[in-house]
């Protein structure tokens, strides 16, 4: 006999207008599974766009609000979770009420603008007993989840090397009459740590954990401004050592011509090393001591996790991407809602929280410290943790 599919989960969004990107990635990755179905929200300050997109992802009367205080109050008890879907300076608001209200809550990245945010977030969730996810969805990529698995198989070897880079040209673009890109406005102004490392640094802080447990103990930097906007940084190099001996190069920014979006891990162990780009999501290019090179893709026989079904919504050839890799995620979200927990009771955690965050802004406010005084910046933690939240 069949068991039945499960009720898709009932999902709130604060933020998130239709015309937005966010907004339409999240929403077309939460029900690209059917795992989640979304029933209110307040999409805008702006009452027009906020009726707009009520109506473009087919809200019922009653359930579109003017404000997220509102919302708050009229839909307790009614929603599975709500995502936060604000720009970051007005997340560390948000996702505190909305825990105090008793609602499980999904957050995008960064959880906050510093660590004192995150710290207090982080505290909201244990006085409340809360949920917290936050999404990263970059390490939803199959191949980056099978690139974790040969990692903890020992198929690299002992780590010793990640050159983790996300460079992108936004800031530094112009168009064919010259004028520059126009940001929206939260995105020129610097917090605790410079926007690009909340916005960009994050998901490689991220990825380096994710693929290995590992936390950084120390971090030199450098910031520069090379694009159209002189208030804010716009890129970041670091050099960090991790725990388990690891050393990391770091670089991210807005000022690198020719990249839409450079993301690129390179992974150097004792046995033999992985590079994975964004550009080319579905492959794992693999060298070995022996001289032996090879190329892992979707397609391949023998993958630990890429091969499962949830994986492989087409058939190979007919590539997944961006959308694909946030819906994985939202899989994962789907499920430790139901258990309750960010702890996967199979030991394949994928979904990270307050704690998480506050890893990274450590790693961020004292990259940015050093970028200030020219040294070397220690780090609290020193012991590797399981890769969740």
């Amino acid at each position: 006999m069949t068991t039945p599919a499960p009720q898709p989960l009932r999902l709130g969004f604060i933020g998130g207008g239709a015309t937005s990107a966010v907004g339409y990635t999240h929403y077309a990755s939460t029900h690209l599974d059917g795992l989640f179905q979304l029933e209110a929200g307040v999409f805008s300050r702006n009452a027009a766009t906020n009726a707009a997109s009520a109506k473009a992802y087919g809200i019922a009367a009653g359930r579109m609000h003017p404000d997220w205080q509102t919302l708050l109050q009229a839909e307790r008890g009614r929603l599975d979770a709500l995502a936060i879907l604000t720009p970051m300076p007005s997340h560390a608001e948000i996702v505190i009420a909305a825990l105090e209200a008793g609602f499980p809550v999904i957050c995008e990245k960064p959880l906050g603008t510093s660590r004192d945010e995150c710290v207090a977030i982080q505290q909201a969730v244990e006085q409340n007993q809360g949920f917290l996810a936050v999404t990263f969805n970059y390490s939803g990529y199959p191949m980056v989840r099978e690139l974790r698995a040969l990692i903890h198989a020992g198929e690299l070897g002992e780590i010793q090397q990640i050159h983790a880079e996300m460079p992108q040209e936004g800031f530094a673009r112009r168009s064919a009459s010259g004028e520059a890109a126009k940001p929206q406005a939260w995105r020129l102004s610097d917090y605790a740590v410079p926007t690009v490392a909340l916005d960009l640094g994050v998901h490689v802080h991220h990825l380096i954990h994710f693929l290995t447990g590992a936390h950084p103990l120390q971090v030199i930097a450098d910031q520069s401004t090379y694009g159209n906007f002189p208030a804010v940084v716009d890129n970041v190099n670091c050099l960090a050592r991790y725990s388990s001996g690891i050393s990391a190069n770091i670089w991210f920014g807005k000022a690198a011509l020719g990249y839409r979006n450079g993301l690129r891990i390179r992974v150097f162990g004792s046995k033999g090393s992985a590079e994975w780009l964004q550009v080319a999501p579905e492959q794992l290019q693999m060298a070995y001591a022996d001289g032996r090179r090879c190329s892992l893709d979707l397609g391949s026989g023998g993958l630990t996790v890429a091969s499962q079904p949830r994986y492989n919504r087409f058939k190979p050839g007919h590539p997944s991407g961006f959308i694909e890799a946030f819906a994985n995620l939202y899989t994962d979200i789907a499920r430790q809602l139901r258990i309750g927990s960010l702890a996967a009771p199979d030991g394949e955690n994928y979904v990270f929280g307050a704690d998480h965050a506050v890893d990274g802004l450590d790693f961020f406010e004292a990259a940015h410290r050093s970028a200030q005084e020219h040294s070397w910046q220690h780090l609290g933690r020193s012991q590797d943790t399981p890769a969740h939240g």
